[in-house]
């Protein structure tokens, strides 16, 4: 059995996709709670046969029925970058991996966790995954998010380097600009190919934020676009190569800017493109990363070789063979 943490959500739900269509046994832990209607959480797994669901606050509960688990995925995370509850963010983000870690260290179980590129910050400090202290130290996260991802990533650092006993493998995944099918719950925090492509269906233009950065001409601000199928594709390396640990980017490697993506889904949808430009929200200005792609040679020398899909074909798939149809889930 594995077990998946946050696996009705985004990236959560196409790794269960993935685990099932290998004819594994896999439980969710998640809370599906209420959503809008056509896209609550639930519709994300409810064409896979899961075990089962289990509420985060029965993990204990679980855990001393002494279960018979392969590894662990820890994908489960308060993931928008606006978030402002600091106490919820640090007990779920912080705490609550801290005590899956020790509980696989004790039981002998691989965890792979989602860790993410905001703890690079502005990028002024690059974007190589290094997990030694003194790297980890240096990077100034610019939210709440991002600061819970670094601190459990130090954290399990320091554990590393005082001989605290840890899980057999164990893989932080520090995932760029993830997009692809299973987002639709997300609300502001889906991605900017989901929100402009109903842009453009409602009659629209796709809006993209305005440059407030000298140098940096309007819709240029660049990410590392990275097809959530390649996350996947990814995690299930890790769970084949139990060899490799440590803290690894997940990204295509190549930055590209908000106008590609946008005409790539213009693209897809097989419409002129109809863009124009507005003011960043107030809550993003001094928040909003510029720049990000992800050094992939550490995964690579590791002997992961999947080529990462191109962002054309990416949205282009993600628009046609979901985005447009009666039922996006996958």
């Amino acid at each position: 059995m594995y077990l998946v943490t946050g696996g009705a959500g985004f990236i959560g739900s196409n790794l269960v996709a993935a685990l099932c269509d290998r004819g594994e046994e896999v439980m969710v832990v998640d809370r599906l709670r209420q959503g809008e209607p056509g896209r609550e959480k639930w519709r994300n797994i409810a064409k896979h046969p899961i075990a089962g669901i289990l509420p985060p606050e029965e993990l204990e509960d679980f855990w001393s029925e002494d279960p018979v688990v392969d590894a662990v995925f820890h994908m489960g995370a308060i993931s928008a970058t606006t978030a402002t509850d600091g106490d919820l963010v640090a007990a779920t983000n912080f705490t609550l991996p801290l005590w899956l870690w020790a509980v696989c260290a004790e039981r002998g179980i691989p965890l792979i966790y989602a860790s993410s590129a905001a703890t690079y910050g502005d990028g002024a400090q690059g974007f190589a995954d290094d997990d030694a202290m003194g790297a980890l130290a240096a990077l100034r996260p610019l939210n709440l998010y991002g600061w819970s991802k670094l601190a459990f990533d130090r954290r399990v650092a320091d554990m590393l380097d005082r001989g605290v006993p840890a899980p057999p493998q164990w893989a932080g995944l520090r995932f760029f600009n993830v997009y692809g099918p299973n987002e639709y719950h997300k609300g502001r925090m889906a991605s900017v190919v989901f929100h402009k492509f109903h842009e453009a269906r409602g009659g629209a233009p796709a809006r993209l934020f305005r440059s407030d950065r000298d140098g940096v001409a309007d819709g240029e601000q660049m990410r590392d676009f990275v097809h959530v199928d390649d996350c996947v594709a990814a995690m299930l390396w890790l769970l084949d190569n139990p060899q490799a640990s440590g803290l690894f980017n997940i990204g295509s490697g190549q930055a590209r800017s908000f106008l590609d993506l946008v005409r790539a889904m213009f693209a897809g949808m097989r419409e002129q493109e109809r863009i124009e430009f507005i003011d960043m929200p107030a809550d993003l200005r001094g928040k909003y990363q510029y720049f990000t792609e992800a050094p992939m040679a550490k995964l690579r020398a590791a002997g992961f070789d999947r080529p990462a899909t191109s962002l054309e074909d990416g949205v282009g798939r993600y628009v046609r063979d979901f985005l447009m149809q009666p039922d996006p889930h996958r």
